[in-house]
């Protein structure tokens, strides 16, 4: 048995996860995971060839040149497409749509999944992503699945795309965030749901220190 800790971290696309988990793993020292960050680099992998994500065939057919490895700079996690940081590339509503199709995949699935479980039987971990605790780390020893409304997720998305300079409205990345929850609830493999013994945690209003605050009581308590 693994004498490593995982914390699993579930969730609709922004509801905070990644900003969270990142606190949560340098107050505990764990390694953090940003499973998201992968599959976007799946996706920007695939606009950059011109392939169409819903062209299931050639998404699978394309995996066999792609590389996708995450290493830690400074303390953070940077990804990388066959050697290029796309760390920055990668968080664009373009290849966040392109995600959620590619991610819909099974072989895309399995293609990062043992990258996934590998870091966690290495490492203590918090990994965060859309089916950690039901799939990714069925053991894992907390499970938390984060959310808020709608809305707000898509001001904070909104938010954080203006400060990186981005051209954008708040009624696109709105209708961008319901397509993709939409698309992760529904797909047939890894469907975004709560694991049955996962702390649901609404962060709705809440700033981001009070729902670090909230995350890291709980996984205190139960570690």
């Amino acid at each position: 048995m693994s004498e490593f800790v995982a914390i699993a971290i579930d969730g609709p696309s922004g509801a905070g996860k990644s900003t969270i988990a990142k606190r949560l793993a340098a107050t505990l020292g764990f390694v953090y995971v940003d499973t998201g960050a992968m599959y976007r680099t799946v996706g920007l992998a695939t606009l950059r060839r011109g392939i169409k994500s819903e062209d299931t065939a050639a998404v699978i057919a394309a995996l066999s040149d792609i590389d996708v490895s995450i290493a830690y700079v400074d303390g953070a996690q940077r990804v990388f497409l066959n050697g290029e940081d796309v760390s920055d590339q990668i968080r664009t509503p373009e290849v966040s749509m392109a995600a959620s199709t590619t991610s819909a995949i099974p072989e895309v699935r399995k293609f990062l999944f043992e990258t996934q479980q590998k870091l966690a039987r290495e490492n203590n971990v918090i990994m965060d992503g859309r089916d950690i605790g039901t799939v990714v780390l069925p053991n894992a020893k907390v499970k938390i699945f984060l959310s808020a409304s709608v809305e707000d997720r898509a001001r904070r998305r909104y938010d954080e795309l203006k400060e990186k300079g981005m051209d954008v409205s708040f009624e696109d990345v709105l209708e961008d965030m319901k397509q993709r929850d939409y698309n992760d609830s529904h797909r047939d493999v890894a469907p975004l749901k709560p694991a049955d013994d996962a702390v649901p945690v609404d962060t709705t209003g809440n700033t981001l220190e009070e729902s670090v605050a909230l995350l890291e009581s709980i996984v205190k308590e139960r570690l």
